[in-house]
């Protein structure tokens, strides 16, 4: 991610609202197609199966060296609890949505008085999207985020774009309420960050073998993952199958028969990132980390959010806490 837009950091973004159908065109041009997979990656996406899995209790040691907000390191005991499998699909999001008449946040307007200084314009319904520029002049990344009116997890990219024909892809452009509505609906929570991270490393305490070694700060680019291959934000060259957002499941499960919890999109857990801030924590990285960029595909990243906003890399998925598996 690396920069985090929020609507309270709306006055520069204020200066950079788009025209909707050209916010389209540039989403789509990321978004819909896939990549050129290099040959030594075989990309099958998981059909069926089961919807949670199981993930043991045990300590798990938090955090990594990378970047300043991953330390101090600190051990968490964490009690068994289940998973979804997979990233919260849009087909899955679509049947919350009309089985409750949900309305995302995303599709409201917001209001100024929880809002102050935010520009009117911005207080419209909308969502942050990713559009790819042709150039960049260093690395501000107001560069490549756009706030656009229209945009909600219907529209991701803005009016103009749609997600039909696109079920299996992880639902984006929702907030934290958002997500906890419908972990609420299907009687589960969002994971906290410390049931994430230990799920993300398979129930593993210490740090992966690949992790590099204290003070190093070039940790690997996963294979199994969709991140982003090539010069970060103007060409993505799609060797890891696909060009912007996957369907859900494509990428080799962790041992613990969990997919994507590492790129794809960031996802939503239930932690604060400082109390009385208006921020929670989010995890795994998306398919926008690249190595010249955001190095953030390892289970140890975290970056706060602001939790009313929505975003075009950002989903969740759900856990449960009830007893596991009978022995």
């Amino acid at each position: 991610m690396g920069w985090r837009p929020g609507r309270v950091a709306a006055v520069a973004l204020g200066l950079l609202l788009v025209v909707a159908v050209g916010a389209a065109v540039a989403w789509f041009t990321l978004a819909s197609r896939p990549g050129v997979a290099s040959t030594s990656l075989r990309v099958s996406c998981a059909e069926g199966g089961p919807e949670m899995q199981w993930v043991p209790g045990g300590r798990v040691t938090l955090g990594d060296d990378v970047y300043p907000e991953e330390q101090p390191l600190r051990e968490v005991d964490v009690a068994g609890f289940w998973m979804d499998r997979t990233e919260v699909s849009n087909d899955q999001f679509a049947a919350f949505v009309q089985a409750t008449g949900y309305v995302t946040e995303a599709e409201r307007r917001l209001d100024a008085g929880r809002h102050p200084g935010v520009p009117a314009e911005m207080l419209e319904p909308g969502a942050v999207v990713f559009v790819p520029p042709r150039s960049v002049t260093g690395l501000d990344p107001t560069q490549w985020w756009r706030f656009v009116r229209g945009a909600s997890w219907r529209h991701p990219g803005g009016p103009g774009t749609t997600i039909e024909g696109r079920g299996a892809y992880a639902v984006v452009a929702v907030t934290l309420a958002d997500a906890q509505a419908y972990a609420a609906w299907k009687g589960r929570a969002l994971p906290t960050e410390a049931e994430w991270e230990w799920a993300a490393r398979a129930a593993v305490r210490a740090l992966p073998a690949s992790a590099p070694p204290p003070g190093r700060r070039a940790p690997e680019q996963p294979l199994q993952a969709n991140t982003w291959q090539g010069l970060f934000p103007v060409h993505d060259s799609g060797d890891d199958g696909f060009v912007g957002l996957a369907p859900v499941g494509c990428y080799a499960a962790n041992a613990l028969g969990l997919h994507d919890l590492i790129g794809n999109v960031w996802e939503h857990t239930a932690d604060a990132w400082a109390p009385g801030t208006a921020q929670h924590v989010i995890k795994g990285g998306s398919f926008l980390c690249a190595p010249n960029y955001c190095m953030r595909y390892r289970a140890a990243a975290r970056q706060p959010q602001d939790s009313s906003l929505a975003t075009s890399h950002l989903g969740f998925r759900t856990v449960s806490r009830t007893p596991g598996p009978a022995r």
